[in-house]
C-alpha cells in the first residue's frame, strides 16, 4: 500500500514529466490510492527525491504498466532496473497479457518498448467534450446499480467489449462506489440494456464502461445516454472526459457526434513473456 507521501511524490514527477514532454501519463489514480498490500508498484528514490517510477495495474488476468523517469535522470537505467524487477513480479503472478502503456507522442517510451521486442497493440483516445447546447432526451432511464447488477455488468464487458469472463469478474468486483463515482444502469421500457460508469475529480467527470448489448446497439440509446450523462455532469459545472479504442470507429463517430474531441492518446503494446 502506498503512503500519503509517495502518492504525493508520484503525482508531483508525473506533473513535471508531463510539463517537460508535453504529453499525459496514464497512472490510475483511482487504483493507486486503493492498493492492497500486493506489490505491484515500484519507486527509485536519490536523496528522498522521486526520480523513477513503474505502476503494474491488474485487470484480471491482464496487467498495464506504465511508468516514468525524472527529465534530468534519464538514460542512466534507473527505469529499466525497475521495468526489469515488474516483469518479474509479473511472472510470478502469472498475468496471461502484459500490455506496456505510452503516451503517443513520446519517442523515449516507443524506443524503450521497441528495445524490449514490445509489439504494437492498439491506441486509445482520450477525448473532452466541447461545450455545445444538448436536448432533453426521452425513452432511457439511468438508475443507480445495485449488488444484483454484478452479473449484468460482468455480461456487458464480455458481450460488448470482448473481455474475459474471468477479468471481467474480477473488474467489476474490484469497482467500489462511492460519493465521487456513479455507476448507473442503462433501461429501455424497463429492461436493463447497458451501464456506464461516471468518476468525478478535480471538477473532471470521466466516463468509463460505458456498454449496451449488442442487440439494442444502432438505435439511437448510446447519443440518448451520452447526452443525458453530458448534460447532467456539465451542468454541476464538470469537464467531460472519456477514453475510446482507435479501432472502435462506431464508438469514434458517436462520441464525435455528441461534441467529444480528442485531446490525447495512448499507445499499447504486447510484452511477451514466459506465461504467454
Amino acid at each position: 500500500m502506498l503512503t500519503t507521501k509517495q502518492l504525493q511524490d508520484i503525482e508531483t514527477l508525473q506533473k513535471e514529466c508531463e510539463a517537460h514532454d508535453g504529453i499525459q501519463l496514464k497512472l490510475n489514480w483511482e487504483m493507486l490510492r486503493t492498493r492492497d498490500l500486493e506489490e505491484r508498484d515500484f519507486l527509485y528514490y536519490e536523496e528522498n527525491e522521486l526520480v523513477a517510477f513503474l505502476g503494474i495495474y491488474a485487470f484480471g488476468s491482464t496487467a498495464e504498466v506504465c511508468g516514468m523517469v525524472k527529465p534530468s535522470e534519464r538514460r542512466k537505467g534507473h527505469f529499466n532496473r525497475l521495468f526489469l524487477m515488474a516483469m518479474e513480479k509479473a511472472k510470478q503472478q502469472k498475468f496471461k497479457k502484459i500490455l506496456l502503456n505510452a503516451p503517443a507522442g513520446s519517442q523515449e517510451a516507443k524506443a524503450f518498448l521497441n528495445k524490449h521486442d514490445a509489439v504494437p497493440a492498439f491506441s486509445e483516445h482520450q477525448m473532452e467534450w466541447q461545450e455545445r447546447p444538448l436536448n432533453e432526451v426521452e425513452g432511457v432511464t439511468l438508475r443507480e446499480a445495485k449488488h444484483e447488477d454484478l452479473d449484468m455488468r460482468i455480461r456487458l464487458d464480455v458481450e460488448a467489449f470482448g473481455v474475459l469472463e474471468e477479468d471481467a469478474k474480477a473488474m467489476e468486483s474490484r469497482i467500489e462506489s462511492d460519493e465521487d463515482t456513479d455507476m448507473l444502469m442503462i433501461e429501455v421500457d424497463t429492461q436493463t440494456i447497458g451501464k456506464i460508469r461516471i468518476k468525478r475529480e478535480d471538477g473532471q467527470a470521466w466516463i468509463y464502461g460505458f456498454s449496451i448489448l449488442p442487440d439494442f446497439q444502432g438505435k439511437g440509446t448510446g447519443r440518448k445516454v451520452l447526452q443525458k450523462v453530458v448534460k447532467k455532469q456539465s451542468m454541476q459545472g464538470h469537464s467531460v472526459y472519456l477514453e475510446v479504442e482507435t479501432k472502435n470507429a462506431h464508438a469514434l463517430n458517436l462520441y464525435e457526434s455528441v461534441g467529444f474531441k480528442v485531446v490525447h492518446a495512448q499507445d499499447y503494446y504486447l510484452y511477451k513473456n514466459e506465461n504467454d
